[in-house]
């Protein structure tokens, strides 16, 4: 069963409610009490993209975060470009950044670019997006994003009573960008939920486009999470899969924007919340996709709550910076194919419409006044 590998993770996130955690050495060096291993804090920190709402917020909240420390912070967005992304890069790199904070937009590609920053002595943290391929990452810092997927596979499998037999219910499901490392995890976390239900016939996919494995995830990939992309998919689908009066009955969105283009394209074809809306998953609580959930046009996000994650980073950092050892929780999970990546992992939370008051407003993830409460 493909479930079988991911048991390390599943007991990580055991693991990480019982307060586990470890060290690791700061930097490439041994850490010492006297803080002989410090380093500058100047950092760049490098954003893949401004045209999801979440990457503005990660990379705004850390720069203010450091800069309230009198840290020299270059901040950047790639514009879903990777030469543009390696440009960047290597120009904080001679600007004098001795520390790199790098979402990546695509993994495979910046071994080189993160190599010669290792041998100009910066050290790398791997910013929710794992980089492959290179030994030039020293740490990573994520949310346990196979658990992502397994939020949204699950919350449909209660949704829908699968576990007691229901069904056939209609399928489509979508996964996110084939270049983003996370998007596999994301997929494969849902998937191991929702495949036995597909093999019973308990869910049934009438557009075909259901992979057979978790490896097969990216045939069904939206490039670059583009809304746009996922309305045009869904639009292909319901045109050509359902015009002999079947109804979708469920999506599986892997992210938020994904999921705004597939409630466009619902909206198009003459779905109506509250009659005929199928459920649908997604993740990241964005202040759009809030509404939605609202105004039932969305059954659920997965929330990464990133000031958490931002809030980690700078602890990273002030480690770094201090000489001192680096807080992990994870050395085992996350294996580039160089290495294992020293980690450490912070939990999602399921998000559905009674929750948006006490768990998004009253923590002061997003106002009232934004989502129209």
């Amino acid at each position: 069963m493909t479930r079988i590998k991911h048991v390390s993770t599943l007991f990580l996130a055991l693991g990480l409610a019982a307060g586990m955690s470890a060290c690791a050495p700061a930097g490439s060096n041994d850490a010492s009490e006297d803080g002989d291993s410090a380093v500058e804090c100047n950092v760049g920190i490098s954003m893949p993209t401004r045209s999801l709402e979440r990457w503005i917020n990660d990379g705004e909240g850390l720069k203010e975060k450091l800069e309230a420390k009198d840290c020299d912070v270059d901040l950047q967005y790639a514009d879903d470009k990777t030469d543009q992304q390696i440009s960047q890069i290597q120009n904080q790199v001679a600007g004098g950044a001795k520390i790199l904070v790098v979402a990546a937009i695509d993994g495979k590609t910046l071994g080189p670019t993160l190599e010669s920053a290792k041998d100009q002595g910066v050290t790398v943290i791997a910013y929710d997006r794992l980089i492959n391929g290179t030994d030039a990452v020293d740490y990573y810092a994520t949310f346990d994003n196979y658990k992502v997927g397994q939020l949204q596979g699950e919350f449909l499998e209660e949704q829908l009573a699968l576990a007691d037999g229901k069904g056939p219910y209609n399928l489509e499901p979508f996964a996110g960008s084939p270049d983003d490392n996370n998007a596999g995890f994301f997929f494969s976390g849902a998937w191991d939920v929702l495949l036995p239900y597909v093999e019973k016939g308990q869910l049934v996919v009438p557009s075909g486009k259901s992979p057979a494995s978790n490896d097969q995830w990216t045939s069904i990939g939206i490039l670059g999470w583009q809304s746009a992309d996922a309305q045009a998919e869904m639009d292909n689908r319901l045109q050509s899969f359902y015009t002999g009066g079947d109804q979708v009955d469920v999506v599986l969105s892997p992210n938020d924007s994904l999921a705004l283009g597939i409630e466009a394209s619902l909206d198009g074809a003459g779905y109506k919340p509250g009659t005929d809306w199928p459920l649908i998953t997604g993740q990241d609580a964005d202040v759009a996709n809030i509404k939605a959930l609202l105004a039932d046009r969305q059954s659920m996000t997965v929330w990464k709550d990133t000031r958490e994650l931002g809030a980690q980073v700078e602890t990273m950092i002030d480690a770094l910076v201090a000489g001192n050892d680096v807080e992990v929780n994870d050395t085992e999970t996350y294996d580039n194919g160089v290495k294992v990546v020293p980690t450490y992992i912070l939990d999602p939370v399921v998000v559905t419409k009674p929750d948006v008051q006490t768990t998004l407003v009253d923590s002061g993830f997003v106002s009232a006044d934004d989502i129209g409460l």
